[in-house]
């Protein structure tokens, strides 16, 4: 099987062509090269397919093999990739995933490859049903809730951007014990599907840092749907401003609510190497 090994921002996953490649089994792909001792190493497997309803196909898995509907560092480096690969000519371009077809801008550099990428991710879904989470669906929105671990009590703003999104605002996120918590709230009864799970301090109303337990793949070095459920999640408390600097473990990325109710993301997208594997060996 040929690959790319592509990142946005730290976020890391192996890349197939499938205009060109077939992979039978993705799930069990995903385990095999997303392991970093005996695999290519990556925070899971994406899909490049051919769409009937847009310019290109995303279908993403983790590194535990379960599929997400959608990644925002994964859909930019999918826009870099089928540009900088022929699939695609324009530098404005549709995107078929599991939260819908989304619409991504293309910015090149000097060497006229794609190196950022602003991605209309659509508009936040707040109501229990759309997260989903369980409880009264009359609640409303889900903002500073409190939710109880361990003998802890966190307040929780939850956001679907097309997949699940649990953000807490802490006081220290680089000494919160993410690997604790982040599994336990994951994995908690209230989100059916699991959830992802983002910790983040604020620096300036428009600024924060932030730290992201993802879904099926563990600690990440950066989340775009993540990213983009902060900014929604921080105006809603009242804490940030609609358009922010987001500093993830990885990089930075740019987000703005704006006026229109659509989240847009900008940026990079990195093309790493790439090869051929044996799934066989593995």
């Amino acid at each position: 099987m040929k690959f790319t090994k592509m990142h946005g921002a730290g976020n890391d996953y192996v890349y197939v062509n499938c205009f060109e490649e077939t992979v039978g089994n993705p799930e069990q792909t995903a385990i095999k090269v997303s392991n970093r001792n005996f695999g290519i190493g990556s925070d899971g497997l994406i899909l490049i397919m051919p769409s009937d309803k847009a310019d290109v196909r995303m279908r993403m898995f983790n590194s535990d093999g379960s599929e997400s509907e959608m990644c925002g560092n994964g859909i930019r480096c999918v826009a870099k990739y089928a540009y900088d690969h022929g699939i695609v000519t324009k530098k404005e371009i549709t995107a078929e995933t599991g939260a819908g077809v989304l619409t991504l801008q293309l910015f090149t550099g000097a060497d006229g490859r794609v190196d950022r990428v602003r991605v209309n991710m659509g508009k936040p879904r707040l109501t229990r049903a759309e997260i989903p989470m369980l409880g009264d669906p009359g609640d409303g929105q889900v903002v500073g809730q409190p939710l109880n671990i361990l003998h802890t009590t966190f307040n929780i703003t939850c956001v679907s951007m097309g997949n699940p999104h649990c953000v807490i605002f802490v006081d220290d996120v680089e000494n919160f014990q993410v690997e604790k918590y982040g599994p336990l709230i994951e994995n908690h009864e209230m989100f059916p599907r699991r959830t992802n799970v983002e910790f983040v301090q604020i620096i300036s109303r428009t600024e924060v840092r932030q730290r992201t337990w993802e879904r099926g793949a563990g600690e990440t070095l950066a989340c775009g749907t993540g990213a983009s459920a902060v900014c929604v999640a921080g105006a809603l408390n009242g804490l940030t401003e609609k358009n922010i600097l987001n500093h993830l473990s990885g990089g930075d990325l740019e987000l703005e609510w704006a006026e229109d109710g659509f989240l847009y993301m900008t940026g990079p997208a990195t093309e790493v190497f790439s090869g051929e594997i044996n799934l066989g060996t593995l």
